[in-house]
């Protein structure tokens, strides 16, 4: 990896940390995105940081607040998460094996709807939501997250419409990440997808993490919740457009 490459990734890993600090989640989209429009490493190697880096992160986060943690969601969504974790690391394969235009598609379309998401206001429940629902949910982040390390998406919705205390439910995201995380870099390992050898350099982000998981912490910007969801939309959206668009032109322009 030479030296622009790396100080890209960086700055990736600096916006990322901070912005999912203050959320809860995004770290995963943000880097996947940033790294597939620019190519500074492989996506499965990207898939392998962002779970190294998730973690660095959710260990600052939870350091304090893990008391927080809403047990019972925590506990209906954790065990399903992980078992189709495990599919959707399968279906990884899969679509590396056909096309990585393919790849890029994928994560393309999943951050576009993940940013749309931003923008809907759902009222809170006045009351929790039943097992089911945290089940499934659970199965669709779970998929996301073996395939991207991007699990947050349909989790933040649901979890954000539950009556809780906003820190409860960062805390509780940010912990069944974690655990998500663990399972999949261990996948990563017990199947032999070690990352490339430039791969490595890219640990020097475990610090840039720490700094700014730090730095949201102790000074978070002039943003209404408002705001910075917005914020957040904009680099999503265009982020997953420029990713999807080129890889669907590739393998569907022909057809026209």
């Amino acid at each position: 990896m030479d030296t622009a490459s790396l100080a890209v990734l960086l700055l990736l890993a600096a916006g990322a940390s901070y912005v999912q600090t203050l959320t809860g989640f995004a770290l995963g989209l943000l880097m996947m995105g940033g790294v597939g429009l620019t190519g500074v490493v492989p996506l499965p190697d990207a898939a392998v940081l962002v779970g190294i880096l998730g973690l660095v992160n959710a260990a600052q986060v939870l350091a304090r607040g893990w008391r927080d943690i809403a047990r019972r969601e925590f506990l209906l969504v954790i065990f399903v998460s992980l078992a189709f974790l495990v599919l959707g690391y399968c279906l990884l394969g899969l679509l590396l094996a056909a096309s990585l235009d393919w790849l890029k598609l994928v994560l393309g379309v999943i951050i576009v709807l993940s940013s749309l998401q931003l923008l809907l206001r759902p009222a809170p429940y006045e009351k929790p939501s039943g097992p089911g629902s945290f089940v499934f949910f659970g199965a669709i982040a779970g998929v996301m997250g073996g395939l991207f390390s991007t699990a947050g998406p349909p989790l933040v919705y649901h979890f954000y419409r539950q009556p809780l205390r906003p820190v409860s439910i960062r805390e509780t995201l940010v912990a069944i990440f974690a655990v998500n995380g663990i399972l999949r870099l261990f996948l990563v390992g017990l199947a032999g997808n070690m990352p490339s050898a430039s791969f490595w350099w890219g640990l020097l982000a475990i610090p840039v993490v720490m700094a700014f998981t730090a730095l949201a912490r102790l000074y978070p910007p002039p943003l209404t919740p408002t705001g910075l969801r917005r914020v957040a939309f904009c680099l999503l959206f265009l982020s997953g457009l420029s990713l999807a668009a080129p890889a669907f032109l590739k393998l569907f322009g022909d057809l026209s």
